[in-house]
């Protein structure tokens, strides 16, 4: 089958090749044929090595498509089922999920260790335990979450990860107050959707700030009140909220840099928000005064920080309400032999959601 290969980390282009296979099909696993994939900046950190990934491995994670076949012990699933993948998904035994800390659970992180995947040459990963940007994929029962007939795939893959994070870091996290201050720095998938998340719980102001001219204008259309170059928000906080800070702040880069400024544009007592994934080896920090003095509130916010099989069943019936505009977030489409050049737009920013057609 066809696959789209990383060979080491740290190389930027990934290889289209024809001689992959999914292994690891048995008891508990689901073999899925997957139909499309959106590509996240989570795929391009794992590339770079900015998050933990062995290779040579496949990347995608936001995917959907149709059941193939269900090994022993499988409930629930059967062949012809249309799913969504699930690249967390939660073992229901441990002291996270007890707690009822589903996006806590560290289950699925373990797959990331066991090869999904093999060529003549040796084995291969599968990102995050999954692996979609491929044809067909081997993964437990739990990856495979049952979708409604009338989602189409594009919106499921977007759904099972990108759009729950930033809607989640909104609702669920934040908890964002009727009538309140926004501001959303980074405005690729994730923040447009945090955006979203802000815009129907009802916050007064919200304000996108990203380096990008084209995310700013589409910021605009998703719900932002106004959205400004990095350069121009301390105006905008000026302006919006006299100086004062926002209530809310959601980082959605994944770097310490933008985390700070983050920080800095918080009101005293209000909430950041950090919702981007960075690297183990950048540090954010506060003095300990500050930390004291301001009491701001500092929430990680992790695959959208609640319950993500509820969060799925939300963002269906905000999208089916026409409460979120999911169709407008895929800014590209592509077949898999386009993959390179659809990475080259998300670096750039051209691309808010590049939809991999399989």
């Amino acid at each position: 089958m066809r696959a789209a290969v990383l060979h080491e980390i740290g190389q930027d282009k990934l290889e289209v090749l024809d001689d992959v296979e999914a292994v690891g099909f048995g008891p508990g696993k689901v073999r899925l044929r997957i139909r499309a994939t959106g590509l996240c900046h989570s795929d391009v950190s794992a590339m770079s090595g900015v998050l933990p990934q062995p290779a040579p491995f496949i990347p995608g994670h936001e995917g959907a498509g149709e059941v193939m076949d269900v090994g022993d012990g499988v409930t629930g699933l059967s062949a012809g089922d249309r799913v969504l993948v699930c690249w967390l998904p939660a073992c229901g035994a441990c002291p996270s999920c007890k707690r009822g800390q589903t996006q806590l659970c560290l289950a699925g992180f373990m797959n990331a260790g066991t090869p999904n995947f093999k060529r003549p040459g040796g084995d291969v990963f599968g990102f995050a335990g999954t692996g979609t940007f491929t044809e067909e994929v081997v993964v437990g029962a739990g990856c495979a979450v049952p979708i409604p007939d009338d989602v189409p795939f594009e919106i499921a893959a977007l759904i099972g990860c990108g759009v729950t994070t930033g809607l989640g870091a909104a609702i669920n996290t934040a908890k964002v107050e009727a009538g309140s201050s926004v501001a959303v720095i980074g405005c690729g998938g994730v923040g447009i959707s945090t955006i979203q998340g802000a815009r129907v719980q009802g916050a007064a102001q919200i304000v996108a700030v990203d380096p990008v001219a084209s995310r700013r204008e589409a910021a605009l259309r998703f719900g932002a009140t106004e959205a400004v170059s990095p350069d121009e928000f301390a105006d905008a906080r000026q302006r919006v909220t006299a100086g004062e800070g926002f209530d809310y702040v959601f980082e959605v880069v994944g770097k310490s840099a933008t985390a700070r400024t983050a920080y800095e544009n918080t009101r005293r007592g209000g909430t950041l928000c950090i919702v981007g994934a960075g690297a183990m080896d950048d540090n954010f920090q506060v003095n300990m005064f500050e930390l004291f003095f301001d009491e701001k509130r500092i929430l990680p916010s992790m695959y959208g920080g609640g319950d993500v099989l509820r969060s799925y069943e939300r963002a269906i019936a905000l999208w089916r309400a026409g409460r979120i505009d999911l169709e407008s977030m895929i800014t590209h489409r592509v077949r898999l032999d386009g993959i390179n050049d659809a990475l080259d737009q998300m670096r750039t920013g051209e691309s808010l959601r590049t939809c991999v057609e399989l």
